[in-house]
């Protein structure tokens, strides 16, 4: 008998017959005698349509009300989860974030959890219930209800899987399991049978869409292995653990595509300083992620000055926009210029440590490819590059096919 948390994400509760399959599959762990939790996201699409609804309203709305508006979502599929377990004659109880244990900061939309009391959970278990939980929301310790971020749900079931000392944690998602590529792009990706916490960390943060990035890190602190495969079929999956020297014989482990990314570019910033530590404080006091940053010599207006651009996630482009809006006067910059059709584009691997060229062979593709970088930045295992969007999907195409084959 095993202790299992398992995750299911929008597309496999994405309708009923789906949340169905979903019982039917928590029924045949439940059969071999296996302790269950089951953490579930919005059925695919509700998210969407209920940010939609706000900002159909305004363009800003409240992040606490946007909190409280998206933790519906995961709630709807909750109960119905546990009608569709009972219908199957299996004990079920639903919980929220908040009643799973599940404490965060306060930072609404984008919370980070601080700490887990699952003792319901553990209660509910003992008394033979399978218990699920709604993913991708907690509560701060006033009581407010907080959300993770888009993808939170991983990050609630790997969170749990560590807080519960479970036995297995598996991500169910609708592909087979972790992709050298997004196989929608470059055909010719293959499924990974294990990958390294590192290089699925620099996936995620590259903009693959397997799982989010932080899941990833509390995976890696808490050292729990987990699985990502489909729940509409019964193909083994891609191990996600710890590095092992084999995987070091691999140079290149995947290529991903970043469509979510804006750039901003602040012009005429004077050349003094603590100007750049003065922008990016009051970015990261508005919980805004930056991502790549390029400092160049200005040209505009006569005194010294330098030119920042930098990338955010194009969800958060409004609001950079009103801090660097706000902060203008005391900086004494001349303007901001946006541009959103860009993406990222990046090589990860941690066969990069220990080969050489690399850098050079991925410029040199995208080269011949007639493909112009715009910003570049490495790390150990990763090299990402900023270029136009409408390039993208042929960047992947070409960097596989040199890289992967």
């Amino acid at each position: 008998m095993a202790l299992i948390v398992q995750k299911y994400g929008g597309t496999s509760v994405g309708n009923t017959d789906r949340i169905k399959n979903v019982a039917r599959r928590v029924a045949e762990y439940r059969a071999r005698g296996d302790k269950l939790v089951v953490v579930v996201s919005a059925m695919s699409g509700v998210t969407d349509g209920l940010i939609k609804l706000a900002k159909d309203i305004t363009h800003l709305p409240s992040e606490r009300e946007m909190d409280m508006l998206l933790a519906t979502g995961e709630q709807q599929t909750i109960a119905l989860a546990a009608i569709a377990l009972h219908a199957a004659g299996i004990p079920a109880v639903s919980l929220t974030g908040a009643q799973a244990g599940i404490v965060t900061d306060g930072v609404h939309t984008k919370a980070k959890i601080q700490n887990i009391s699952p003792s319901q959970v553990h209660e509910l278990l003992d008394e033979g219930n399978v218990v699920i939980v709604a993913g991708f929301q907690g509560r701060t310790a006033e009581g407010e209800i907080t959300t993770l971020g888009r993808g939170g749900s991983d990050l609630t079931a790997i969170a749990l899987a560590a807080a519960l000392k479970a036995d297995l944690c598996q991500i169910y998602t609708d592909v087979d399991g972790v992709y050298t590529a997004d196989p929608r792009i470059a055909p010719s990706a293959r499924k990974l049978d294990e990958i390294a916490y590192d290089e699925l960390l620099e996936l995620a943060g590259a903009g693959a869409k397997v799982m989010q990035l932080r899941s990833v890190e509390f995976a890696k602190k808490f050292g729990v292995i987990f699985e990502v495969r489909s729940s509409l079929n019964d193909n083994p999956g891609t191990i996600v653990k710890e590095e092992t020297r084999n995987m070091e014989d691999v140079v290149i482990r995947g290529v991903s595509l970043d469509k979510n990314q804006a750039k901003l570019t602040v012009f005429g910033v004077p050349d003094q300083p603590g100007m750049a530590a003065g922008i990016f404080r009051h970015l990261g006091d508005a919980a805004i992620n930056v991502d790549m940053i390029v400092q160049s010599a200005s040209h505009s207006g006569g005194s010294p000055a330098t030119d920042i651009s930098f990338t955010v996630d194009k969800p958060d482009l409004a609001k950079a926009r009103k801090v660097l809006d706000d902060i203008r006067p005391t900086i004494g910059f001349l303007d901001v210029q946006a541009d959103e059709g860009i993406g990222k584009v990046s090589i990860v691997g941690v066969g990069m440590r220990s080969h050489t060229g690399v850098a050079g062979r991925m410029f040199e593709v995208l080269g011949k490819e007639k493909i112009n970088i715009d910003m570049i930045s490495t790390s150990e295992i990763k090299i990402s590059v900023v270029i136009q969007l409408a390039h993208g999907e042929q960047a992947v195409r070409a960097l596989h096919q040199a890289f992967l084959g």
